[in-house]
């Protein structure tokens, strides 16, 4: 698949996730923890993959590693951000780790977040692309 097709799909995804949260009741002018995962067969690329996205100003989770139903291996990590549910600023970061994700030949596998209300995150899994 193209880079842009990529894009445009994760972008009409990025609208559809928030707009799916803000009609369940989260709300819309709080931080939100947004996590964009990445994965790769190799530790290595995925290693690389973890620093260029911390000096992108990411928070960066460790890396696990995840045995697939193959019976083969995979590593993970998360590239995180703190902001509003901002169609823009997802987009944009989307962008960013899209473009860096394959340069260094890993896969970015969307963004979760966890639904806000007065209460703060609840405490159930992200809600994942």
């Amino acid at each position: 698949m193209s880079v842009e097709r990529l894009l445009k799909e994760q972008f009409t995804e990025n609208r559809a996730i928030v707009d799916e949260l803000l009609a369940d009741g989260s709300l819309p002018d709080v931080e939100y923890i947004i996590e964009h995962h990445m994965s790769c067969r190799s530790f290595d690329r995925l290693e690389k993959a973890a620093v260029e996205a911390f000096k992108l100003g990411y928070d960066v989770s460790d890396a696990e590693e995840f045995e697939l139903e193959d019976g083969s291996t995979i590593f993970c990590f998360d590239a995180v951000a703190h902001h509003e549910l901002d169609v823009e600023l997802l987009d944009k970061a989307t962008e960013q780790l899209v473009q860096l994700a394959v340069k260094l030949k890993v896969d970015y596998d969307g963004w979760g977040t966890y639904f806000m209300d007065e209460n703060g995150p609840q405490e159930e899994p992200p809600v994942l692309h």
